[in-house]
């Protein structure tokens, strides 16, 4: 019988030369472009990490909402469900928090935020609450009613900011700005807010669930294998898909709550860049493991900063940082791929 293994560094590997590619790919394609590889390169990297400000301001700021999001998706997949609908869980927690900041705004902060948080959670929870229904009653596939649901959460942003939460002189179709008791203390000399602990605690919180509770385990079974997991564990595993879909879209709705707390201090149409697509690339990168997710995060927290460094400085255009993205996302896939369709080599 072969001893324990230890920490498998294969997935980091993997993970590390899907990055290296993207960046080797980005490189040769923005030299077939007319562009000095070197001088974009450059100018991503300073706008990334060239500074403490950059750092924390542009990186750590933008690696926030895909960390909280992440975490999430990660969830709902450790418990055998694919929530696609984050994008449209954020701007209901947004639009739930904005509402409630003007509700409790009289408050002191130490009320106010952690009440504006709690309306955002159940935002989000409500979002996705259809989707978990459609599924236990009649079957239906929570990729495609979460997805539909997107566009519909964007809809109904558009219609708040232009209707009954518009700012009160009615020219921009935005709210008006949330009181200061709302609003999250920020890292001195920096634009980053509190909500980057709250993600960092969330990822140890969510880490100590899967790995030391039983429920976690439950979860992780019922998703890995749930026919066995209800003949041998008596696990109820649609019931267990159902409260971690339940759960990632109310992390995906306080997701929403830091965005408009923290950073616009306001809801708008197109508060996300995407955060709810770029989240779910951010999530597989790490394999799912909450504290990786942290990782992958920030890295492509550096990516979307150092990207409009980019443009600024060497007037490349932001997207084309996608194709490392879409790069790392493809990689990740085929060596996971290629490890399933690996036969086992059986242990004396």
């Amino acid at each position: 019988m072969s001893a324990p293994s230890t920490f498998d560094l294969r997935p980091l590997t993997t993970s590390a030369l899907a990055l290296a590619a993207g960046l080797v790919l980005l490189a040769a394609g923005l030299a077939a472009a007319g562009h000095d590889p070197a001088a974009a390169l450059g100018a991503m990297w300073r706008g990334a990490f060239g500074s403490w400000y950059a750092f924390t301001s542009a990186t750590l700021l933008r690696a926030t909402p895909l960390i909280v999001i992440g975490l999430g998706f990660a969830l709902a997949l450790r418990g055998g469900a694919l929530n696609i609908g984050a994008e449209g869980q954020f701007y209901a927690g947004a639009i739930a928090a904005t509402w409630a900041a003007f509700q409790l705004g009289a408050l002191p902060a130490p009320l106010a935020i952690p009440l504006t948080w709690l309306a955002a959670l159940a935002g989000g929870a409500l979002w996705v609450l259809v989707p978990v229904v459609l599924k236990r009653r009649f079957g239906v596939l929570e990729v495609i009613s979460t997805l539909l649901l997107n566009f519909v959460a964007e809809a109904l942003v558009s219609l708040m900011v232009q209707g009954p939460m518009q700012e009160p002189a009615g020219i921009y179709p935005q709210s008006a700005p949330i009181p200061a008791a709302a609003r999250l203390p920020l890292l001195p000399g920096t634009r980053l807010h509190a909500g980057f602990l709250v993600a960092l605690a969330l990822a140890a919180a969510m880490a100590f669930l899967l790995a030391r509770t039983v429920w976690g385990f439950r979860l992780r079974a019922a998703g890995a294998a749930p026919r066995a997991a209800e003949l041998i564990g008596r696990v109820d595993a649609g019931r267990f898909a159902g409260v971690a879909l339940l759960a990632s879209g109310a992390i995906a709705g306080l997701a929403g709550a830091l965005e408009v707390s923290g950073v616009s201090y306001a809801l708008y149409q197109n508060l996300s860049p995407g955060y709810g697509f770029t989240a779910i690339a951010v999530a597989l990168l790490a394999r799912g493991h909450p504290l990786g997710i942290v990782a992958s995060g920030i890295l492509f927290g550096a990516l979307e900063a150092g990207a409009g460094a980019m443009q600024r400085e060497a007037g490349v255009p932001s997207v084309t940082v996608y194709v490392v993205e879409a790069v790392v996302i493809l990689a990740v896939l085929l060596a996971d791929a290629r490890g399933r369709s690996t036969p086992a080599v059986a242990g004396a």
